[in-house]
């Protein structure tokens, strides 16, 4: 076998090796130096893939990133789900929650020593005893609830429950209005259900009392009103940004959710 085979078999198992480290990388993302990891937490008719994004935009900046796969079937199983996620980073992690996401997060952060940092996306910030239905219908202006749909679904025990979905013709109007059609229209296609329990299961932990938070309030949103928004990060203390976006803002506009992740991380680690 000549030297050209040699070295072109050489390049080929580096390739190789490399890729496999890849793979691993997208497990847990190396730790950058002097930058926390983020994870992310997506909310009730999205899934991780609504960061799409937000992550390229924090990836270009050196982040580490996780978005977690939030299981969306009850809030106490679903931040458990993602203290799970936490458990598994080493290092410093600023946490970030869009909408529902935002009701887990605040859950699963506490007593979390390695999370510096809370950014809630146009999202929930609950105090203890409270749920989330109960804080989207605290101030008018939602929309979300009529344009919701019922789906029942089997319990393991025989029993039924209810998922909700945003019903396809409203889902634009109510949760994505900024959105270009074509692309409100795949998420509307792949959303996935909240079950109705979730939204209706009461907070047990408040994460934001002991960890500096961020507040993104979008101003266009029809599904957790702004006055909403500003109650909750004015109660918590929280750093309030606002801006002109639905309720989709991590699709819309992910630079400036990207840009608030970024401020947090540098408040955190100063």
């Amino acid at each position: 076998m000549n030297r050209s085979v040699l070295a072109t078999l050489g390049l080929l198992a580096a390739a190789a090796m490399t890729a496999g480290c890849g793979g691993a990388a997208a497990e847990q993302p190396a730790a950058a130096e002097n930058k926390p990891t983020v994870v992310l937490v997506h909310g009730a008719f999205a899934d991780s893939s609504s960061w799409n994004g937000v992550i390229k935009i924090l990836e270009d900046g050196g982040y580490p990133v996780i978005a977690a796969a939030n299981p969306l079937r009850g809030l106490q199983a679903d931040a458990d789900y993602v203290r799970s996620v936490l458990d598994s980073v080493s290092g410093p992690v600023v946490l970030a929650g869009h909408s529902y996401g935002g009701s887990v997060m605040s859950i699963a952060a506490d007593g979390q020593p390695n999370v510096k940092a809370l950014v809630y996306v146009a999202s929930f910030i609950l105090e203890q005893g409270e749920s989330t239905g109960e804080l989207a219908g605290k101030f008018p202006g939602a929309q979300l609830g009529p344009a919701l749909r019922t789906v029942k679904y089997p319990l393991p025990d025989g029993g039924m429950a209810d998922d909700l979905y945003i019903r396809s013709g409203e889902f634009r109007r109510v949760f994505a209005a900024d959105v270009p059609a074509d692309v409100a229209a795949l998420m509307a296609a792949t959303q996935r259900p909240i079950a109705a329990a979730a939204l209706e299961d009461p907070a047990t932990k408040t994460a934001w009392k002991a960890i500096p938070s961020w507040n993104l309030v979008t101003l266009k949103d029809l599904a957790i009103p702004a006055d909403s928004m500003r109650f909750m990060g004015e109660r918590a203390n929280a750093h309030n940004v606002e801006i002109d976006a639905s309720h989709a803002v991590t699709v819309s506009q992910p630079a400036a959710v990207a840009d608030l992740i970024d401020t947090a991380a540098g408040a955190s680690t100063t």
